[in-house]
């Protein structure tokens, strides 16, 4: 359905990284939507804890490639990062199908008050559904690859190492698709505590006794799946330690520029343990010939209802207080689970 009235210019602002650890405002100037293209503007926006995090503080290495068009800049900085924003269609290009002013979508972007986009982007949120639920669809899309390329099995015990949104998110996915047991590493305790909350068998502390208990719990076998999503270098050693034989060890954490040593001349090398990069950007190869990325978009917004994940929201800021978000979450990492940040609708 096309727009009846395209407007003008619209002004903005979108927030960029600076330097590292300095987040400040640009204006913007929205333009109405070309052929093939929608405007929106902004309701709520979602800050990644993970790897918007590690853009923030300058832990990506500088010539690292873009990987979506709505970025801008350079890890080098400045750059204008962010990858969750939901708001309502404000107008769009005559021929355009599919969506109409005033629906509620999703779009992989940045922190803007306002952008212009090609129509492929944004993704129509189901009527009803809670805007704040519609933030963590990039988190659930990469929760569900994480969890196929886990391939879990009936009756198997899994580890995941990081009880944050994604964390959580894969720890309940996991459960669903038949997972006997599913056992949480957490540091914090309060993300400890929501890990119980949504189900999972048993929270852990980080600790020298971690081998000694998972183990316990798995009759000395370890844990057929482990995944590490975590983002700290030191999970991943421990999940290696904890895996059973011919398990497999499930990355999801993007470290950037942190080192990471793992020892691979014991338990890994004898127990014939399988190390697997699991990347949301991607597929697994194995499922290529029945799944794509927009049956995957399908499965998460068939779940988003039952997984209600707008629970894990700890703290919401308005736009323009956006540079203390970003303090929050990088001085206070025990404090938060989900920041959003709000903006005006009304514009």
């Amino acid at each position: 359905m096309a727009s009846e009235h395209v407007y003008g210019d619209v002004e903005g602002r979108a927030l960029w990284f600076a330097a590292p650890r300095k987040a400040e405002f640009r204006p913007e100037i929205i333009p109405p939507p070309g052929p093939g293209k929608v405007r929106v503007r902004t309701i709520a926006s979602a800050i990644s804890h993970g790897t918007e995090m590690l853009v923030y503080r300058g832990e990506v290495l500088p010539d690292t490639t873009l990987d979506l068009p709505t970025l801008a800049g350079g890890y080098g900085f400045p750059i204008k990062y962010g990858y969750a924003a939901v708001g309502r269609v404000l107008d769009l290009a005559p021929g355009v199908a599919g969506l109409a002013p005033g629906d509620l979508v999703f779009v992989h972007h940045p922190h803007q008050s306002a952008f212009t986009v090609p129509s492929e982007m944004p993704v129509r949120l189901p009527d009803g559904l809670d805007p704040l639920s519609g933030l963590f669809i990039a988190n659930l899309e990469t929760a569900v690859n994480i969890v196929h390329d886990a391939s879990i099995r009936l009756g198997e015990t899994a580890v995941v190492f990081g009880q944050g949104v994604v964390g959580l998110l894969v720890a309940r996915l996991l459960k669903l698709a038949g997972a006997g047991r599913v056992l949480t590493v957490e540091p914090v305790e309060a993300r400890r505590k929501l890990s119980l909350e949504m189900g999972m068998d048993e929270a852990m502390e980080p600790g020298e006794n971690l081998a000694e208990r998972i183990f316990t719990a798995t009759n000395g076998r370890g844990a057929d799946v482990t995944v590490e999503v975590s983002g700290s270098p030191e999970a991943l050693k421990s999940a290696v330690n904890v895996t059973a034989d011919e398990g497999t060890v499930v990355v999801a954490s993007w470290y950037g520029t942190k080192p990471v040593a793992l020892d691979l001349g014991g338990r890994f090398h004898r127990g014939r343990l399988r190390l697997r990069s699991s990347q949301v950007g991607r597929v697994p190869p194995e499922l290529a010939p029945r799944w794509d990325h927009a049956r995957r978009m399908e499965t998460v917004l068939d779940l988003l209802p039952w997984m209600q994940p707008e629970r894990l929201v700890s703290h919401r800021f308005p736009f323009e207080d956006a540079p203390a978000a970003y303090r929050l979450v990088d001085e206070s990492l025990g404090e938060t689970v989900q920041v959003v940040l709000d903006y005006d609708e009304g514009g």
